[in-house]
C-alpha cells in the first residue's frame, strides 16, 4: 500500500503543482488522470523522489519516502513521460548498462536477467538493435524492462501509451496487465481509455487537487440518469454551449454530438448511458464551475 498524505508542492516560479493531495494506492493497477498541466508528472516525480515536497508524507511498505528516499529507490521502477536513451546502443547492451546501475551484481544472472526482460517485452528479437532507432511503442516497451530491473515493488508509468498508434497502445497495454497484481503499479495519463481498460481503482487530480476517486465501475453507475446526448449542427452547438453544462462534444457523420450533464432532460435532449469519459468531463466541469 501507497499511501500519500496533505502533499503539497510550489515551485520556485510560484506555480503551485500540488495541493494538499491525499491518496491510498493499493496493490495492483491505480489509475491517475488529469488533463495536461493537472500535476500528474509533478506528483510522479515527487513518489520517485527526483524533487522533494513541501509538505506531507508518502509511505510505501515500512518506507518513509520523503525521509529516507534511498530506501524507496530500492524498490521502485519508474517509467519516466519522456525517456531518453543513448544513441547507437543495441537494447541488449543498454539495457545491461541500466542494471549494473541498478545493483545488479553478477554478470552471469544480470545476463539472464536482461534476456529474461527483453522476452518479456517482446523485444528479444531486436536485443541487438540500437534502442534510439526503436519505433516509439518499441521504446516504451524498452521503458518497462527497464523499470523492471530489479524487481521492485512499487511501478510507476507516466503517460506511457501517448503517441502510440492503436496497435502498439493494445501491446503496451497487455505489457501492463502482465505484470500482475502483487506490484502497486500507477499509470498516470491523460487517456480515459487507458484508465477504463485497465485499472479497478483510480483518481481525477487537476490543477494539483484530487477531485475523485474510487472505483471506475462504481463511479460509472452513479453518473447513469445524469447524462443528456443531442446532435446538432456546429451553430447550434456554440448556442447551447452558451445555455446548458455542456461536458463534451464529438463530431459524428459531420455532426456535432454534445453531452450534458443534468438532473433532468434538457428540451430536445435524449438519455445516454454514461461511460468514464462523462465522469472525467462532469469532473472537471463541476471543478470549473466551483472557481467561477
Amino acid at each position: 500500500m501507497l499511501n500519500i498524505k496533505q502533499l503539497s508542492k510550489t515551485y520556485d516560479n510560484g506555480v503551485k503543482a500540488l495541493s494538499d493531495v491525499t491518496l491510498s494506492i493499493p496493490k495492483g493497477m491505480y489509475g491517475l488522470l488529469g488533463p495536461n498541466g493537472a500535476g500528474k508528472s509533478s506528483l510522479m516525480r515527487t513518489i520517485a523522489t527526483l524533487q522533494a515536497a513541501d509538505s506531507g508524507s508518502i509511505e510505501f511498505d515500512g518506507i518513509n519516502v520523503l525521509q529516507d528516499p534511498k530506501a524507496l529507490r530500492r524498490t521502485l521502477g519508474y517509467l519516466p513521460q519522456d525517456f531518453q536513451v543513448y544513441p547507437r546502443i543495441s537494447a541488449l547492451d543498454l539495457l545491461e548498462h541500466l542494471a549494473v546501475l541498478k545493483g545488479l551484481n553478477g554478470k552471469k544472472s544480470r545476463l539472464e536477467t536482461v534476456h529474461a526482460l527483453l522476452a518479456h517485452v517482446n523485444l528479444y528479437q531486436h536485443k541487438d538493435k540500437a534502442v534510439s532507432s526503436f519505433s516509439g511503442g518499441m521504446r516504451q516497451r524498452f521503458g518497462i524492462a527497464q523499470a523492471l530491473l530489479g524487481d521492485p515493488k512499487l511501478l510507476i508509468v507516466d503517460e506511457p501509451t501517448a503517441g502510440l498508434d492503436p496497435e502498439e497502445r493494445n501491446r503496451f497495454h497487455n505489457l501492463l496487465v502482465s505484470l500482475g497484481e502483487e506490484k502497486v503499479i500507477i499509470l498516470s495519463t491523460h487517456i480515459v481509455d487507458d484508465v477504463a481498460e485497465l485499472c479497478p481503482q483510480m483518481a481525477v487530480l487537476a490543477g494539483g487537487k484530487i477531485l475523485l476517486q474510487g472505483e471506475p465501475l462504481k463511479l460509472v453507475d452513479a453518473l447513469q440518469g445524469q447524462i443528456w446526448s443531442k446532435t446538432v449542427s456546429q451553430a447550434e452547438a456554440v448556442e447551447l454551449e452558451q445555455q446548458l453544462p455542456v461536458i463534451s462534444k464529438r463530431l459524428f457523420a459531420g455532426r456535432t454530438v454534445l453531452n450534458v450533464f443534468a438532473s433532468d432532460a434538457p428540451q430536445g435532449f435524449t438519455a445516454t448511458a454514461a461511460g468514464l469519459e462523462d465522469v472525467y468531463f462532469s469532473t472537471l466541469f463541476r471543478s470549473r464551475q466551483q472557481q467561477a
